[in-house]
């Protein structure tokens, strides 16, 4: 498990290896202490929906997945309805999450704005339930370890980015890469940098 544990953080990185969940990740790194906030939701919410995804995976969805309730079920493939499913147990999960962060840490909440609702189409997160599946992992604590590792993956690279980005707005950038042209590069270079622990 320590194995799917590291290459998920360093090698399989959500933004690094697949870009995935790139519009909040551009939108919400400005600064460090917001980019942690949602990095901190991405997690929870990965390590929520992996392992339920996986459990209604594996025991309804599946091919023969229903033949623990009747051998007549036994026949019966639901695997074309787990894209709706997943993305339905996602939306429940970050509603529930976008409640508890309005109670108790509004100032993060106003924060976060728009992009705590949009955890819920972030890509990275249905992504994990997409990897998870194909990886057809043997327990649901692979898949919690595969979703903590890709949480705190995706977590490592915002606040690494926001931490860049607000040195960035100290330096004296040419005026055409400004903006949104100085973070591809910087995304482009961190990408870079994490293919050196394809080594590991």
């Amino acid at each position: 498990m320590l194995d799917i544990f590291v290459r998920s953080i360093f090698i399989d990185n959500m933004i690094f290896a697949y870009f995935l969940g790139m519009c909040s990740y551009l939108a919400v790194s400005k600064n460090v202490k917001t980019a942690f906030g949602l990095g901190v939701a991405v997690c929870f919410v990965l390590a929520i929906t992996l392992p339920i995804n996986y459990l209604i995976d594996k025991y309804l969805l599946q091919a023969g997945a229903l033949q623990w309730l009747s051998s007549q079920l036994a026949d019966i493939d639901l695997s074309f309805l787990s894209l709706i499913v997943f993305i339905a147990v996602i939306a429940a999960i970050v509603q529930l999450l976008e409640m508890v962060i309005e109670r108790f840490s509004s100032k993060l909440y106003y924060a976060l704005g728009i992009f705590l609702p949009l955890i819920a189409v972030n890509c990275a997160i249905l992504g994990g339930s997409l990897f998870m599946q194909e990886k057809n992992f043997p327990t649901v604590g692979h898949s919690l370890v595969y979703a903590l590792g890709s949480g705190i993956g995706w977590l490592l690279a915002i606040v690494a980015f926001a931490a860049i980005r607000e040195r960035i707005r100290y330096s004296n950038i040419p005026k055409p890469l400004q903006g949104n042209g100085i973070a591809y590069i910087t995304t482009g270079l961190m990408g870079l940098g994490f293919m050196a622990f394809l080594g590991i």
